[in-house]
C-alpha cells in the first residue's frame, strides 16, 4: 500500500476513520527523514491493513504545531482514533515491524475505554 499525504484538513478524518494509522512527520531537508522513507514505505507494503501517512512539516506547519512536533522525524501511531505511540527519531525496519504488531494487537474498544478514563481524570469538571 502506498503512503498517503495528510494535511490539516485530512488528518482528523484519516485517524478517525481507520483502525490503525501510522504517521511520519518529516521534512525534505531532514537527512534522517530521507533515510527513514524507504523503511517506512517498505513497511507499508508489508502491512496493507495499516494506513501509512506522511505529514510534511514544512508544508503543514499548523498541523505540526497542533501535534506538538518539536523534532523530526517523529512517528505517531493511532489505534481506533486514539494516539497510542509517539516518538521522535527514525526506527530501523525490525523495530518498526515490532511496533506495528504491538499497535495492531491492541483491542480498539479497550484503547477507547482507557482514553475516555484518562480524559475524565484530567478534566475535573467531567467527574461530577
Amino acid at each position: 500500500m502506498a503512503t498517503v499525504d495528510l494535511t490539516v484538513d485530512t488528518f482528523g478524518t484519516a485517524v478517525a476513520e481507520n483502525d490503525t494509522v501510522l504517521v511520519d512527520f518529516w521534512a525534505a531537508w531532514c537527512g534522517p527523514c530521507r533515510q527513514f522513507t524507504p523503511v517506512f514505505e517498505a513497511a507499508s507494503e508489508q502491512h496493507p491493513d495499516v494506513v501509512f501517512a506522511k505529514v510534511d512539516t514544512e508544508a503543514e506547519q499548523q498541523l505540526a504545531a497542533m501535534a506538538g512536533i518539536t523534532s523530526i522525524p517523529t512517528l505517531m501511531a493511532f489505534r481506533g482514533g486514539v494516539l497510542v505511540f509517539s516518538q521522535a527519531g527514525a526506527l530501523p525496519g525490525s523495530a518498526l515491524g515490532e511496533l506495528l504488531e504491538q499497535v495492531k494487537s491492541l483491542e480498539v474498544a479497550e484503547v477507547r475505554r482507557m482514553a475516555e478514563e484518562q480524559s475524565a481524570q484530567s478534566d475535573p469538571a467531567r467527574l461530577g
